[in-house]
């Protein structure tokens, strides 16, 4: 913080010196300070540090305009600014193909795609991962035990399907925390190639996934 009357008195020259780098820091600092420079002139600009704003004196130099107030609490990276930013994100500002209303309800003007995901086995286990997709097909190479991760906190929820290819040689699937009708797992279909489509929903962090069989023996 550094304020200056920005008059040179006559002087000796070591004073005058420290009189010249004086003024120089108020000018670089833009006569910060929490109270008012004591010596003003029009359009001199001034930074109030209690309050974080700047601030530059009337054509009149009787008052002060704010020019802006800085929020020093924001600790932001450029990549979350760019949050904020439209293009970043991948939507279109002008097409407006995507809304939400005041109550947060959110209308798509068309369809829309959701990534799908190949996973394969290993050690006699796969992981569908929610928050990477929520459409998975498996191609069953052994006996497998179907499992989740990243579900969605506790309130939310999370839904997902799966698309089983069987192999040459029957297999079997053991599924984690998924509750069936009747409490009984479908039997996947036997033939080579065939395929079945499962469906899943949780409601609570993964606690219970509710399975329902959309299709057998599709193929």
């Amino acid at each position: 913080m550094s304020q200056h009357d920005f008059n040179i008195a006559n002087q000796s020259f070591p004073a005058t010196r420290t009189d010249l780098n004086n003024a120089l820091a108020a000018l670089a600092s833009t006569s910060s300070g929490d109270a008012e420079p004591g010596t003003t002139y029009a359009n001199q600009l001034w930074y109030e540090t209690d309050t974080d704003t700047l601030k530059i004196r009337n054509e009149a130099n009787n008052g002060w305009v704010t020019v802006l107030t800085l929020d020093t609490g924001v600790t932001a990276t450029a990549t979350e600014l760019n949050y904020n930013d439209v293009t970043t994100l991948g939507l279109s500002e002008a097409s407006k193909v995507v809304t939400a209303d005041a109550n947060g309800v959110v209308t798509l003007d068309n369809g829309f795609s959701e990534e799908y995901a190949a996973v394969t086995s290993t050690s006699n286990a796969v992981s569908l991962n929610l928050q990477t997709a929520s459409n998975f097909s498996h191609t069953l190479t052994e006996d497998t035990t179907v499992s989740f991760t990243n579900p969605a906190a506790s309130g939310k929820v999370s839904a997902a399907t799966l698309r089983v290819i069987q192999d040459s040689t029957p297999r079997a699937i053991t599924w984690t925390n998924v509750v069936w009708a009747s409490a009984t797992a479908p039997t996947l279909s036997q033939g080579s190639g065939n395929v079945d489509v499962f469906v899943f929903y949780t409601v609570n962090n993964g606690g219970t996934y509710y399975g329902f069989t959309a299709g057998q023996a599709l193929a």
